[in-house]
Formats: C-alpha cells, structure tokens, sequence
C-alpha cells in the first residue's frame, strides 16, 4: 500500500499550508471542533523573525562560556576540526531535510506529527517526548549560565535570584502573543549575532597586532604540540579521543532543525519563508560556529592557567571559565570583558527564552495528537498555549539546584542531560525524511512540485544517519574510562573512577 502523502499534505487545518493539490476537508472535522473548544497557535511569526530564530536563535552560552572545557581538554585544532566535521556533514543535511518536509507541510505538530504519518505513530511518540524532555533540559541549561555569567560581577547574591530574573522574564515573553515573542527573540538573536561577530573581527585584529602590546601573536598558542591534545590515552588515540569530544559536545552545541519544524505552525507564507530560511543554514553553521570557535582557539591558550583552575574549581566564578573573557583580559583591553559577558548574558536569555517556547510547542503539538492531557491544548486569545508553557516552566524549577551547589557545575550537569536526548531527536529526524522521500516517490511526486528541494538527497542524509547513530553508541564514553588524566580538569571531584 503506498503511503497516502496526498491525505497527509492536508494538514491539521486550511492554514497548515495543505497539499498543492490536496482535497478539501469537510467543514467541521474534528480538528476543526478541536479548535473551537480550546483555540489554537496563531500564524505571527513574520519571515525576518523565523531567519533570525534560525540563524542566531541557537547560539547560546554553550559557544561562550562551557566551550572552555571542551578547548582545554582537546586543543583548538581538534576543536576547530570537530566542529567542522559536526556542522557541515551532520546538522546542515538535517536542516535542509527538514526544511524540505515543512516547506511542503507546515502542519502544527511539528516533524512529531511527519513521523507518525510517515513511519510509525510510535515513534512520532517517542520523538515527542524525547525532544520534550531535552528541551526542558535547554531551558534548565540556559537558566543555570545567566547564573554563571552573572557571578562574573558578584559572588556575595545566591545564584537563585538570578535564576528566578531568568525566568520571570522568559515566561512573560512566552504568554504574550507570539508576534512579541517573536520581536524579544529578533532583538536578542541580533545582539547574538554581533557579538559573535565581534568577536572573531576582534580575534582577527588583535592576533596581527591590534593591541595594548602590540602584539602580533598569530597562532602562538597552537604551537609548542598544544593545538591537540590528547585525552583518556597517549599519542594518536588520545588525540582521537579528543577531537571525538569535541565532536559530542558540538551535538550539544549546534541546533536548529528542530527551530524550523516547530515554528512552521506559526509561520506566515511557510512555503515561501522557510526554503530562504534553509539557504542560510551554511552560512550560519560556518560563519558563526566553525569561525566562532577557530576564533576562541586563536584569542585563549587552551593551557591558560586562569582557564584550567576555572574549570578545575567549581566554587569560582562562573563566568571566569569563559575563554573569550580570559583571552580578552590577557589583552589587557580593559572595559571589553564587563561588556562581553553583557552580550553572553543576553545570549543565555534569548536560548532561555526560545528553548522555552519550543518546548511548550512540543507538547502542545503532543496533546493534539492525544499524546499528552487534553487541557494542555488550551490557548489563549493571541494563540499562545499558556497551560503548556506553565507545566514547562514548572518543570525547570530544578534549576534551582544552583542555590547549592556551583552554578557551572550543574551548567555541565544539564550538558550532559541534554546532549543524548538532542543527538536522538535530530538522528530520528533523517529516519523521518527518508520515509518521507519513500512516500513522495511512491506517490509520484516530483522534485518540481516542491517549494524546497534538499539537495543530495537521499544519500547525504544516509551518511548523517551513520554518523549520529556512531555519536550515540559512543556518547559519555569518557564516563566509563577506569582512571583520570593527569592535568584534565574533573567535573565530579579529583577522581573520575567508575567501578
């Protein structure tokens, strides 16, 4: 029986987009009733919101402020190379897969309600909660860094204050209509952007010489056999060992596919919008992370003394830890770093603020599928699913961990958290898309009939496939290992042994 992608194409509803040759649905479905009892999300999101959620809306203190373990332990080769490797041969093909199903079927439910059409309700179930659950660890992630980033400027205030700002403001930005919530995320994805930009100009200017000192240190920290480091063994394995961490790290760090799948119920024109949205993914993926992070390599020794005993002391502060601000004081460019960590702290805010309306969408989009309690389907005037977005923010009221123990260790604790859930979610979404390919070829549908075609497809997403079932398979590997490096900074203590 071939796979009805002309049924599917019709969507939750006439502004989901439909099928370019769907048929009419009856005038009062069940959906349609559905709608009437609890409202639903409305189409606010306009094309320039949507770009900047997709190139900037994932930028967050990961890249600024826990990227300093990642650099101290692996070196900034293995660094630059991991994230080369992550961005372009794993998360581009995933965005271009995604933007290719969405641009023809903007349905709310997200890629959730694509794979229950395309290959098992069971795991548009699983894909659900799943993202669901790392979401909320997003959002518990981003939380924990404000508090870390604003321990830069003060010790003396209980990091739960700062967690309870974080989250007054992000639940304020995420009940009001969702045009709003898209006007906050422009503001901060824009700030985001231009630091990060900022950034790698101000590496490039200083390392020819552009500084107090007049200095022209180039490459310096690289050399010395410091631009790999090896990791958990000696010579070429430890070195491998490295840049493989950097690789899973990236998994937590690089986003963005599931951006565009869950706004795509919200966005105006989808099938105009997200295919230019799709064009920018490169750009985004090179010009920010692969040169964000060859950029912290260049500015910050990995062997810093002031990164190691950062990392290495869980009772500093935070902000302190982030690369950037270290590279910039040994610059002696006084007034840069109180500015900087603003930028950073802004960062976490607008990654605070989306994670916690992709989050409320996920379930949202659950409870439409009967997956999750009717209620959560309720939706204010202005379309925001306000029970959904009070259940999440109920949830990341763990954050509060941080009232006692170090803010920068329970940041990695929701690294760690999160990572698996984010890696099996975008894995799953390649399984989805060559289900979908299977359908539209079945059904006869050509590449010209879609508003987006992703290109080299199906074998570039096969590949991906392979590469994010290896990073599953071998994630946390570093957990296991029966013994520390000397030298490599221990998140748990002096002793990392499992027995």
């Amino acid at each position: 029986m071939k796979p009805d992608i002309e049924s599917a194409a019709a969507g939750n509803g006439p502004d989901d987009g439909g099928s370019i040759a769907a048929p009419e649905k009856p005038a009062y479905s069940s959906t349609t009733q559905l709608d009437l009892t609890y409202g639903q999300t409305q189409r606010g999101l306009s094309p320039r919101h949507v770009q900047l959620m997709a190139i900037g809306g994932s930028i967050g203190t990961g890249l600024f402020v826990g990227i300093g373990g990642v650099l101290s332990k692996a070196g900034p080769l293995s660094l630059f190379l991991g994230y080369l490797l992550w961005g372009t041969l794993y998360v581009w093909p995933i965005n271009l897969c995604v933007a290719e199903m969405h641009a023809y079927l903007p349905i709310r439910g997200s890629i959730f309600e694509l794979a229950a059409r395309f290959v098992d309700p069971a795991l548009g179930f699983a894909m659900g909660w799943t993202y669901f659950y790392a979401g909320v660890m997003l959002v518990c992630v981003e939380y924990s860094s404000i508090a870390t980033v604003m321990q830069y400027w003060t010790t003396s205030v209980n990091p739960a204050v700062w967690i309870v700002m974080a989250m007054a403001v992000c639940i304020l930005l995420n009940v009001v209509a969702v045009k709003w919530y898209g006007e906050a995320e422009f503001i901060m994805a824009s700030l985001k952007v231009l630091l990060l930009v900022g950034l790698v100009l101000l590496t490039f200017i200083t390392m020819v010489g552009g500084n107090p000192d007049r200095d022209a240190y180039g490459f310096r920290y690289w050399k010395g056999g410091n631009a790999m480091h090896p990791y958990y063994a000696e010579g070429d394995v430890g070195r491998f060992l490295g840049f493989w961490k950097v690789v899973l790290y990236a998994g937590f760090t690089i986003a963005g596919p599931d951006m565009i799948a869950l706004a795509a119920g919200e966005i105006q024109n989808p099938r105009r919008t997200i295919p230019r949205v799709a064009r920018l993914i490169f750009y985004r993926l090179v010009g920010f992370y692969v040169l964000g992070v060859l950029a912290v390599g260049i500015i910050c020794s990995s062997r810093d003394p002031r990164l190691i005993g950062a990392l290495a002391d869980t009772s500093a502060a935070g902000a302190a830890a982030s690369p950037w601000v270290i590279g910039i004081q040994r610059l002696r460019i006084s007034g840069l770093p109180h500015l900087i960590n603003f930028l950073i702290l802004m960062s976490g805010w607008s990654c605070g603020n989306a994670y916690l309306y992709s989050s409320s969408r996920t379930l949202y989009g659950l409870a439409r599928d009967g997956q999750a309690p009717k209620f959560l389907m309720r939706c204010t005037k202005a379309g925001v699913p306000v029970y959904c977005v009070a259940v999440v923010s109920v949830i990341t009221c763990i954050t509060f961990l941080v009232s006692s123990t170090s803010a920068v260790q329970v940041f990695y604790w929701f690294v760690d958290l999160t990572t698996t859930g984010l890696i099996m979610t975008y894995t799953m979404m390649i399984v989805v898309f060559l289900g979908w390919h299977r359908a539209r070829r079945a059904q006869g549908l050509e590449d010209a009939a879609l508003p987006y075609v992703a290109p080299l497809a199906p074998h570039w997403p096969w590949f991906a496939l392979f590469l994010g079932c290896v990073a599953l398979l071998f994630i946390g590997f570093d957990a296991f290992a029966p013994f520390s490096v000397q030298g490599a900074p221990s998140w748990s203590g002096p002793s990392r042994r499992i027995w």
